[in-house]
């Protein structure tokens, strides 16, 4: 029963760690930290504000991929064409689930 709910435990953690590894693959991190602002906002904070929003996810996930200015303020966020749509939307509905 132990291992059962350990293995459970370990399943249930495994896509956040995996959101957080591919936004360090895809260089989301260089300007974006989960907990704090570093160029651009907290993914905490972004999941914060567009939480329950009806369409944020794909709103976001156009942002990730075309760029977007004038959310956070003055410094615009480049576009990201190494990363894909489904992987922006995979980053974006991780970021969502933070608050």
């Amino acid at each position: 029963m132990k291992l059962l709910l350990v293995s459970i435990i370990a399943l249930a953690s495994v896509p956040a760690f995996a959101q957080v590894d591919l936004a360090q693959k895809k260089n989301c991190m260089a300007c974006h930290a989960v907990e704090k602002k570093v160029l651009g906002p907290a993914f905490k904070d972004i999941g914060a504000k567009y939480a329950g929003q009806a369409g944020a996810a794909d709103k976001l996930a156009v942002k990730v991929t075309k760029g977007g200015t004038g959310v956070w303020g003055n410094i615009p966020m480049p576009a990201n064409p190494q990363v894909t749509d489904a992987e922006a939307k995979q980053l974006v509905g991780w970021i969502l689930t933070l608050k």
